[in-house]
């Protein structure tokens, strides 16, 4: 099936936006504008939406720590694509199919971790396999790759050539140093669950993804509790609703409670307006904070 669009367009249709409006809604996507409607504020327009399904009982169980998922997220922020929502799921076929149809009906793109190595439990290719009523094939292109991976390590047997299944017909994914490839069948990007792989994985699929614009962002350290801003920070989202701010509580024992700000979007005019603001309400308010300045294109907070 083809991708479908982002929940922004599918959701505006829902609104009864004219098709005047989903016109011009549709053809500014890449430009991240806010696109103004007689009969709402400001919209801001959606890039595309991806999600992400982490697959492993050991992710699970709490025996091994995810971090696949801050990494996706960053990157794709730089790419231009929202990540909007992952899921995590046992190494169960059905779980996994059950995940993978469901999202990739919604979002744009789906990316996966774990689950395509050499044993019993791997049985991510298969389970994609099964999402698209696929055959699930040994991939002559991915066998090389193994060979030429295991020449000096042994050779590759039995256990080894089950990296090379895959559903018939997918892409292959490769990257630097990934002697086992992944794959892309439609809008779902098949990848290793170990993190140095991943992340390989994905590196190489920055010339394949179409994205929008990259968002722009600003931090403040706030030297006290969110409670003690909520009112204030609540009002200068309302004002400024073509960008996203974010709060985030932190604690530690040397420094007590801080919260850092995070402002968002791809206005850099509203993104200062509305750090103004803020540095407004918290002169007012008398709390100690700190300018952190524009972030990396993630926003990402430190």
């Amino acid at each position: 099936m083809p991708s479908a669009p982002s929940p922004c367009i599918q959701i505006t249709q829902a609104a009864g936006f004219s098709a005047d409006f989903l016109l011009v809604l549709i053809t500014t996507l890449s430009s991240g504008m806010v696109v103004s409607h007689p009969r709402r504020k400001n919209v801001i327009v959606c890039r595309p939406q991806a999600a992400f399904v982490c697959i492993g009982d050991e992710i699970l169980s709490g025996r091994t720590r995810d971090s696949n998922l801050s990494y996706l997220g960053d990157w794709l922020n730089r790419q231009g694509i929202d990540l909007a929502e992952a899921r995590v799921v046992a190494d169960d076929k059905a779980a996994i199919v059950d995940a993978v149809n469901a999202l990739r009906a919604h979002y744009d793109y789906v990316f996966t971790s774990g689950g395509i190595g050499a044993t019993h439990d791997d049985i991510t290719a298969a389970s994609i396999a099964g999402a698209f009523d696929l055959e699930l094939i040994e991939d002559e292109r991915a066998l090389s790759m193994l060979f030429a991976n295991y020449a000096n390590r042994g050779g590759v047997n039995e256990a080894r050539r089950r990296m090379a299944r895959m559903p018939k017909g997918a892409d292959l994914i490769r990257g630097e140093r990934v002697g086992a490839p992944g794959f892309v069948v439609e809008n779902v990007y098949v990848m290793a669950g170990v993190p140095g792989i991943f992340r390989a994985m994905l590196n190489s699929l920055a010339d394949r993804l179409s994205g929008g614009q990259v968002w722009r962002s600003h931090s403040l350290e706030a030297h006290c509790g969110e409670t003690t801003l909520a009112l204030d920070l609540t009002r200068v989202q309302q004002a400024n609703q073509q960008i996203k701010i974010g709060s985030y509580p932190k604690y530690n024992a040397e420094r007590g409670h801080y919260t850092q700000l995070v402002f968002r979007g791809p206005d850099q005019q509203a993104i200062d307006n509305a750090v103004g603001q803020a540095m407004e309400f918290l002169h007012r308010l008398e709390v100690v904070f700190v300018d952190l300045g524009a972030d990396n294109a993630s926003g990402q907070v430190v």
